[in-house]
């Protein structure tokens, strides 16, 4: 069994509330965890107007596989072109 995490450190600069951002960020938690069966959540920086960080995590029982799920799902933030992605670490936990 491997379980993969990744870290994406957002930057909104359109948002100028902390009700514009829980938008944002409900808008693509929501999206990536239908769409790839993941676990979203936001895990850091929830004060902050335009940054926000991110963690997804998914498990598997090949390593290549959690890894191409991670790189998914990177892609898939990316073109929703509601956030910059500033950092996006991936970390692999192995048996």
């Amino acid at each position: 069994m491997f379980v993969g995490a990744l870290r994406l450190e957002l930057y909104m600069p359109q948002c100028r509330s902390l009700k514009e951002k829980r938008q944002v960020i409900r808008s693509i938690i929501d999206r990536t965890r239908h769409r790839f069966n993941v676990c979203v959540a936001e895990v850091d920086k929830q004060d902050l107007w335009q940054v926000c960080t991110i963690g997804i995590s998914c498990v598997s029982n090949s390593e290549s596989a959690v890894r191409e799920t991670l790189n998914q799902v990177e892609r898939s933030v990316r073109a929703m072109d509601k956030a910059e992605v500033l950092e996006s670490p991936v970390f692999i936990l192995k048996p």
